[in-house]
């Protein structure tokens, strides 16, 4: 059932006082996916992560986890999640196997299974080689893949992961990016993060957090097709600048000169359609008509300016 929804949020809600920190937040997770929580610093994203994995209560809305009420049912809710926050949980003392041991009782594996979990945790996160080593002595790329390791070795349905690149160097940051991806297969995968690169590597869903609410949630096929911008538009036989301006769907017109426009379409509106057709019965002469398409990153710009600004405030 590729689209059974793991997670369910609605109207996601934290206050801290008068700062409203995620203001009336709808998520829905479905099997199968990578979502990329994606947003400035301040815009809300670590603290929807500790609403969603029962580690903040939030001041209104509702969450479901494969249907069980995360406020309701705790217990029942959270054993369907894996959790990794930005600083990984891992005991420094310990090594790699007895940290995963550790993890594994605390998930409730029987004592009979635990060694073929942890085994199996080892090799998905390519820790097989170092289980006898201290976590402490491990490189931060290392640590990263036991903290990832414990979230995943109950085998949840579903994945959390906040901000899991920050501080590795770019070989470690490929190589986690790529484990992140392969646990795509069997596990659905929530991955917050504000570096757009990341998201574009991973994920096949994008949202888009801004002053704690969504302001964009598309996936990244839809992204990649691109978000239409201005249009250019080429007239042997340019008309007024009012006939353009008339035309369904143009919200602005800007006057380049040699016959030459640039075209705002309005908000959800494609105009391309209505200009070629007003340029046939116009005999304008047409010989231009093209669309830029928004990146991720201009979307992103957008959506976010001045939330930046507004967090260090």
């Amino acid at each position: 059932m590729e689209n059974e929804v793991l997670i369910e949020a609605r109207a996601l809600t934290r206050r801290y006082g008068p700062t409203v920190a995620v203001e009336s937040l709808d998520l829905t997770l479905r099997k199968g996916e990578i979502l990329g929580l994606l947003g400035p610093n301040g815009a809300g994203k670590s603290t929807t992560m500790k609403m969603l994995t029962g580690n903040l209560a939030p001041t209104g809305g509702e969450i479901r986890i494969r249907g069980e009420s995360l406020h309701d049912e705790p217990k029942a809710a959270k054993r369907f999640l894996g959790y990794l926050p930005e600083q990984p949980p891992v005991y420094p003392e310990l090594t790699v196997d007895e940290y995963l041991r550790y993890c594994a009782g605390l998930h409730g594996i029987a004592a009979s299974a635990r060694e073929t979990a942890v085994d199996s945790a080892k090799r998905d996160c390519g820790l097989t080689e170092v289980g006898a080593r201290l976590v402490g002595n491990l490189s931060k790329g290392f640590q990263q893949r036991v903290g990832i390791a414990q979230a995943i070795i109950h085998r949840p349905p579903v994945v959390i992961l906040d901000e899991p690149t920050v501080g590795l160097d770019p070989i470690q940051i490929r190589e986690i990016r790529k484990l992140i991806k392969d646990l795509g297969a069997n596990h659905s995968v929530i991955l917050s993060s504000h570096i757009l690169p990341e998201i574009q590597a991973v994920c096949s869903r994008v949202m888009i957090i801004a002053r704690g609410r969504v302001v964009y949630n598309e996936s990244l096929d839809a992204t990649r097709a691109g978000r239409l911008g201005a249009i250019s538009l080429g007239l042997r036989r340019a008309p007024d600048v009012a006939a353009l301006a008339g035309i369904a769907g143009v919200h602005d017109v800007a006057v380049l000169g040699d016959g030459r426009f640039r075209i705002v379409p309005a908000a959800g509106v494609d105009p391309r359609e209505a200009l070629a057709e007003a340029a046939a019965r116009g005999n304008w002469g047409l010989y231009e008509l093209s669309a830029h398409a928004h990146t991720l990153e201009e979307i992103f710009v957008e959506l976010t300016s001045g939330e930046e600004t507004r967090s260090a405030a």
